[in-house]
Parts: structure tokens; C-alpha cells; sequence
């Protein structure tokens, strides 16, 4: 959700990815993807992706349905074949060049959105399914005990290794999946929306178990979400995917708080987005003076705050009236119209370089009390504004 209308990208005019410092390519890099594309028929899912993933770090995908994540991920684990570029793991390319290592040999691990368990078997015969039998010559016994260790792994009891799967919550069938692709020992799991069918508690819980195994197993981890909390919230890593390019990847901070385009602001959470006039590094909008880190133009510009910048003050230089509310419990949502200045509302003709007033913003406050429509708020800017440059028709 945004607080002024939304421009479309056309898939050319995306910007080329940028990588923050702190996620930069390492010589400690498992999986390299370069230059990447994949094409159903006509249509061009993938357009040269290129992606690095640090040996035992976690990275999230993010991006809107038909953003090719998915696409992605099936071509990481050996599921479909590029149509061009790279894809590299350990060093070794398992797919480019008329190169082509099937998905079994790839030691990879996979958990879709549904788990995919297998019905008619219990959930240790799901679990032992994915065990290797030259790994474990002790029989049933050993079996049974690898399987008890894996369920043990992913919380959950041993004693469940009878049940079958319908007789499971949505959160322990996901783990069970996971215990299944864990059995392998893969050097690399990778995560297709497995939480997305959960309910929002069981899915938080969920979601940060199954970080916890994967990161006490040292195991390399992608995940693809269109949840950009999940994102954020999951990975060390996140790789914001758009018209089948990567917009921009770095880590959540700075992806969230420094977005490489107005798009994927608007994508990574809500955002106040406002007319400013940029001179050096200062931004004057209707918020007043806010200062910029490298922007990347001056004169017209666009300004990017997160709700959560805009507080509510006694002694704030800024006024808005409350227009409307939305509770959510622990904060409320409040759309307020910020004040004219007085020049303006006495009928002078406004500058340029300064924006009349009058927008309508999202904040987030956790008094819902002290803000009611109607009521006149003081507010403050806290932290740095993202400037985007204006095109020639007057948007960012």
C-alpha cells in the first residue's frame, strides 16, 4: 500500500541490481547464478539473472506472483533446463554450455509450498524415503533411529513417525517435508513459499524453526516468498525479483531502508512517497528538510520515507489532521492530510522548489487514543529520506 499512485515499470527500463557492500561476492560463494534465462514458448520468464549465495547463508526471493521466482528455483534444483547463462554449485557448473547434471545428483534439497508428502505412507515412511541405504547399513534399526533423529531435528516427537500425514497440523506436515529433504544431507535446501498455506501464528512459528534447524545444519538455504516480511524477517540475504530480473539484492536493512527504485519501495512495505525539490543533499517537501544520502539527481525529485519515520511529536514543526484510522492492536495505521503552509492558504503563489502541503500520508503510532479523525497532530522526521530521479513525464 502507497500514499500516491503507483508507476509501472516497463521491463527495460529496470535497473541494473545492486549489491550491497555487506552481501558483496565472497571466494566462500556455493551457488553462482550468471546471466540466466528461461523462456516457456514466447513468453520470457527469466531475463539474465544473476545471483551469488554465500556457503551457509540464507537467501530470500521475493517478488510479486509471475515474477519467475519459482521458475528460478526449479532451475537451481535441476527441474528445468536454462536457456542461457550459468548455474554454478561448489564451483562446479551443473548447468550452461551444454552441460547438464540431473536434479538427484545435485545434492539439493527441496520443500514445496504443500510439503508434497505422500499420503498412503506414515510419516516415517515419508521421512526414510529420502535416506540414502548406501549411508545406513544397520537395517530397520538404523533406520528407525536416523528417522527418530531427523523428526527430533525439526521438533517434532519420534512417537509421530506412525501417524500418517492427514493426521498432522499444516506447521508439522511442512516439518516433516523438511525432515524428508534433511535426510539426504543436502548442501543446499531450497524453499518454495513452504509457509504461505499456514495461519499467520503457525507460520511465524514454523518459519523460525525450520531457520533454526537449517542454520544449526550449517546448510546453504534459499527461500521464495512473495511475503515480504518473511523475507526480511528470514534471510541475510534478499533478492527483490521483478519482470523476471533482479531489481535489487542486499541485505534486508538496507534493501528496506535504501530501495534501488521506486518499485521496489513500494514492494518491500508501505512508503510515503512525496514531490521534494533536492538541493546538495537536502530534500524540501511538505515534511520540510529532509536530509539524503547520495541522491541521485537534484532539482524535482521524489522522496521515500517508511511510515514508522514520521512521528507523532508535542514539538513537531509539521501538522497534519487525522483523516482516518485502522487498528491493528499493538499499532494503529493513520492517514493524515498534511497542513497547507500559512503563505500558500493566504493565496500566494507557490515556489517551484516547494511543495504546497496538502497529501494525504500513512504513520503507524501505537496510541490509537491520541489519534482520531479530525483531531490536528504534531509530527517529526526521523532518520534519512530515499530520493528516486524524475523521468521526463514527471515520474519517479
Amino acid at each position: 500500500m502507497t500514499d500516491s499512485q503507483t508507476s509501472s515499470d516497463a521491463p527495460s527500463r529496470l535497473p541494473v541490481p545492486r549489491i550491497a557492500p555487506s552481501v558483496a561476492p565472497s571466494t566462500n560463494s556455493h551457488l553462482e547464478i550468471d546471466a540466466v534465462t528461461k523462456n516457456f514458448g514466447p513468453q520470457e520468464v527469466l531475463r539474465g539473472v544473476t545471483l551469488s549465495v554465500a556457503k551457509g547463508g540464507t537467501t530470500a526471493i521475493v517478488g510479486p506472483s509471475g515474477s519467475g521466482k519459482t521458475t528460478l528455483l526449479r532451475l537451481i534444483a535441476g527441474f528445468e533446463h536454462p536457456g542461457a547463462g550459468s548455474i554454478s554449485l561448489s564451483g562446479a557448473t551443473v548447468a550452461g554450455d551444454g552441460f547438464w547434471v540431473p536434479a538427484h545428483k545435485r545434492h539439493v534439497g527441496y520443500v514445496a509450498q504443500d510439503g508434497a508428502l505422500f499420503p498412503h505412507l506414515t510419516v516415517g515412511q515419508n521421512v526414510s524415503f529420502g535416506l540414502s541405504a548406501s549411508r545406513l547399513s544397520g537395517g530397520r534399526r538404523e533406520v528407525a533411529a536416523r528417522v527418530s533423529e531427523l523428526l527430533e531435528m525439526v521438533s517434532l516427537d519420534p512417537s509421530m513417525a506412525k501417524r500418517r500425514p492427514h493426521q498432522l497440523s499444516g506447521g508439522q506436515q511442512q516439518r516433516v517435508a523438511l525432515a524428508r529433504a534433511l535426510a539426504r544431507e543436502p548442501e543446499l535446501m531450497l524453499l518454495d513459499e513452504p509457509f504461505s498455506a499456514l495461519d499467520a501464528g503457525l507460520r511465524v512459528a514454523t518459519r523460525r524453526a525450520v531457520a533454526k534447524v537449517l542454520n544449526e545444519a550449517g546448510v546453504t538455504t534459499i527461500l521464495v516468498t512473495h511475503d515480504q516480511a518473511e523475507a526480511l524477517s528470514f534471510a541475510d540475504q534478499v533478492a527483490v525479483m521483478r519482470g523476471g530480473r533482479l531489481a535489487q539484492i542486499g541485505n534486508p536493512f538496507v534493501v528496506y531502508t535504501r530501495p534501488a527504485d521506486r518499485a521496489t519501495a513500494e514492494f518491500l512495505g508501505d512508503a510515503v512517497i512525496l514531490d521534494a525539490w533536492m538541493e546538495g543533499s537536502l530534500a524540501t517537501c511538505s515534511l520540510g528538510g529532509i536530509p539524503v544520502r547520495r541522491p541521485p539527481a537534484q532539482g524535482r525529485v521524489q522522496v521515500m520515507l517508511r511510515p514508522e519515520q514520521i512521528r507523532i511529536a508535542e514539538d513537531g514543526p509539521i501538522r497534519g489532521v487525522v483523516v482516518d484510522t485502522d487498528y491493528f492492536g499493538p499499532e494503529t495505521t493513520v492517514r493524515l492530510k498534511l497542513a497547507v503552509p500559512p503563505e500558500l492558504a493566504a493565496g500566494a503563489a507557490p515556489d517551484h522548489r516547494f511543495p504546497g502541503g496538502g497529501e494525504v500520508i500513512t504513520i503507524r503510532h501505537w496510541n490509537a487514543s491520541i489519534a482520531r479523525p479530525g483531531m490536528e497532530l504534531c509530527l517529526r522526521v526521523v532518520g534519512e529520506a530515499v530520493a528516486f530521479p524524475m523521468d521526463g513525464n514527471g515520474q519517479a
